[in-house]
C-alpha cells in the first residue's frame, strides 16, 4: 500500500460543499489502496480576514501573537474535513502543527522548519486513518506557535512526505498544473507532463506563482516526486521530479515573467575596489533583497552601477541610495518602476548552444529593447519596459515552440 500526501489550499476547502469534494476524492484514492495524508490551507479569505482584524487592533502587528492568531484558520479546516471523512464512515484524526511536532526556528511569521516527529501520523496510518494536518504552521524549541509565510503549506506537506518516505505529494490548486507560460498572457501555453526540480524552482523564483519555492527546495533536497494538479478537474497534472526521469528533454520548459520589479541606478561613483560593496552593503542592511546588476566602467575612472529590486522596496530603495551617493560623491541617482523582467528556461541550455542568440533575435525582431541581462546554467533573463510585457512573453513563447511537444523543439 502506497502512501499519498495530499494539500489542498483554501480555494479547494472554501466551503462546506468543496470540503465534501475533498473527502470524496481521499475515500477514492483509499479505495484504490492508498493510505493518505491530508494537509489543508484555511478556508480561501480566512488568512485576510484574521489580518485585518489583526491590523484593526494593531496597525503594523507581527511576532508571535500573530501567529498564533493566524493558525486558528487551519484549525478551523482540519476539524471540518475531519469530520467529513467521519461522516461518510472513514476514520480520521487532525493535527496541528504542534501537535504533530513539526518544529520550526523562532522567527515568527516565515519560520523556517527544522524537523518532524511523525510518530503519532505512522500510528494513525497503521491503525487504518487518515491523518489531517494543519499547514503553514509549526512550533518552535520554546513552545512557541509559528507558522512558515504565505504558501507555508505546501512545504508542509513537501516536509511531511519526505519524513513518511511517501510515493508522492499532490498539491491540488485551483490551476491544472504547471504550464509553458501563464496562459492569460500566451493562449496557446501548454500544460507540462513533467518539469525538473531545477526548472521549477527557477520558475517559481522568477515569477511562476503556482508553488511555494521553498516547496520545491524541500522537495528537491529529499527527492520527493511532486504533483501539482486541479482540485476541481480529474487531469494528471504536472510531475515535478529528477531530471533524469524526463524522457525527452526540452531545450526550453517555460517562460517565466516578474513585473513586480524596479530599478535603480547610481551614476558616477569612483572607480575603485569596494564600490560595489559600498553600494550594496547598505541596502542589504535595509533588508532590500537585489535581483540583477549591471556595472559599467566609464573612461574618466567613475562607474555606473544598476540594480532591481521589488517594486515594494523601491522607495525606501532610493532613500538609501541617495544617502550612499552623497557620501560617494556620485554625479546622480535615477530610478523606474516601469519595467519587468521576462525568463526563459530549462535545463536543456546545459548541452545546447545559440539559446541566448535565439532569444535575443526574437525580442530584436519585434523591437524590444533589453535593458538588462542575467543568465545561469538553465534560465536566461532579461528586463524589457513593463509595455513589452506580453509581447515578450508570446514573442519568446512562440520562437521556442513552446506549443509543440518537446520533440519539436530543435536549436536554430
Amino acid at each position: 500500500m502506497s502512501l499519498l500526501v495530499l494539500k489542498f489550499g483554501g480555494t479547494s476547502v472554501g466551503s462546506p460543499d468543496r470540503i465534501a469534494r475533498v473527502a470524496d476524492r481521499v475515500l477514492r484514492l483509499r479505495g484504490e489502496g492508498h493510505s493518505v495524508v491530508v494537509v489543508v490551507s484555511a478556508m480561501s479569505g480566512e488568512t485576510d480576514r484574521l489580518l485585518t482584524l489583526a491590523r484593526e487592533i494593531q496597525p503594523r502587528s507581527e511576532g508571535r501573537e500573530l501567529d498564533v492568531l493566524l493558525s486558528t484558520g487551519e484549525q478551523v479546516t482540519i476539524a471540518l474535513l475531519s469530520m467529513a471523512l467521519e461522516a461518510r464512515g472513514c476514520p480520521a484524526r487532525s493535527y496541528t502543527g504542534g501537535q504533530v511536532r513539526i518544529l520550526t526556528d523562532s522567527v515568527h511569521n516565515k519560520a523556517r522548519i527544522r524537523s518532524i516527529d511523525a510518530a503519532r501520523v505512522r500510528e494513525d496510518l497503521e491503525g487504518g486513518r487518515v491523518v489531517v494536518v494543519a499547514g503553514f504552521q509549526g512550533v518552535d524549541e520554546a513552545g512557541s506557535i509559528t507558522t512558515l509565510g504565505r504558501g507555508g503549506s505546501d512545504t508542509t506537506a513537501v516536509a511531511l512526505a519526505a519524513a513518511l518516505t511517501a510515493a508522492e505529494c499532490r498539491i491540488y490548486t485551483d490551476v491544472d498544473g504547471v504550464y509553458t507560460t501563464d496562459p492569460r498572457v500566451a493562449k496557446n501555453a501548454r500544460r507540462l507532463e513533467r518539469i525538473t526540480f531545477e526548472e521549477m524552482l527557477e520558475m517559481a523564483s522568477l515569477g511562476s506563482k503556482v508553488l511555494q519555492i521553498r516547496a520545491v527546495e524541500f522537495a528537491g533536497k529529499y527527492n520527493v516526486p511532486l504533483r501539482v494538479l486541479s482540485s476541481f478537474e480529474e487531469d494528471p497534472g504536472t510531475l515535478i521530479t529528477t531530471e533524469e526521469g524526463r524522457m525527452e528533454q526540452a531545450l526550453v520548459a517555460g517562460i517565466a515573467f516578474n513585473q513586480n520589479e524596479a530599478q535603480l541606478t547610481i551614476q558616477g561613483v569612483p572607480d575603485q575596489p569596494g564600490i560595489a560593496y559600498g553600494i550594496l552593503g547598505p541596502i542589504a542592511d535595509a533588508h532590500i533583497e537585489v535581483d540583477m546588476i549591471v556595472q559599467n566602467i566609464g573612461g574618466d575612472q567613475t562607474t555606473d552601477f544598476t540594480f532591481t529590486v521589488n517594486r515594494n522596496d523601491f522607495e525606501k530603495a532610493m532613500e538609501v541610495l541617495q544617502r550612499v551617493a552623497d557620501e560617494l560623491g556620485a554625479r546622480s541617482v535615477s530610478g523606474d518602476t516601469r519595467i519587468a523582467k521576462i525568463s526563459v528556461v530549462g535545463v536543456g541550455m546545459r548541452s545546447h548552444a545559440g539559446i541566448a542568440s535565439r532569444m535575443f533575435k526574437a525580442l530584436a525582431r519585434e523591437s524590444i529593447n533589453i535593458r538588462m541581462i542575467s543568465t545561469s546554467e538553465i534560465k536566461i533573463s532579461v528586463v524589457v519596459d513593463e509595455r513589452y510585457l506580453e509581447l515578450g512573453v508570446r514573442t519568446l513563447h512562440d520562437a521556442f515552440e513552446l506549443d509543440q511537444e518537446p520533440a519539436g523543439q530543435s536549436p536554430s
